[in-house]
């Protein structure tokens, strides 16, 4: 009667381990994932499809805009998840929140606000308007 949609297992192309420090922006593909600390600009093309993960000791200072962002860890920074952004029970952001679809579990916080910006055309992967976490890098 309900049928709820199994997600997909993450796939991971880049990790980066718990004991490593990254200074500088990254821009990548594919599947993306957190446990050390990133001290920059996180960011994937809008239609790839990509996903950013945060592990719960995972530390991103920058702004990341991505199309897909499983986050369990902290985000010093906006968000902008073009299609979907998840936010564990241990997630912080201190930052807004962009989104297109959202899901929060209890204990999760978020220090700024949370704007929905809604996904149009038929495959619902292009914004009515640019967010202002990727304006401002233009």
């Amino acid at each position: 009667m309900f049928k709820r949609n199994k997600p997909k297992p993450l796939r991971i192309d880049t990790l980066i381990g718990a004991q490593t420090h990254v200074v500088g922006d990254i821009h990548f593909k594919g599947g993306f994932h957190v446990d050390g600390q990133v001290q920059g600009n996180v960011d994937a093309a809008q239609d790839s499809g990509a996903t950013l993960s945060v592990s719960d000791g995972g530390v991103i200072e920058g702004s990341v805009a991505v199309p897909n962002v499983i986050l369990s860890g902290t985000v010093k920074g906006d968000i902008c998840g073009y299609d979907r952004v998840e936010l564990g029970a241990t997630a912080r952001v201190s930052g807004n929140v962009y989104y297109g679809l959202i899901e929060m579990a209890m204990g999760a916080e978020i220090n700024g606000k949370l704007i929905h910006q809604p996904r149009t055309g038929p495959e619902g992967s292009e914004h009515s308007q640019e967010a202002p976490a990727l304006a401002a890098r233009s």
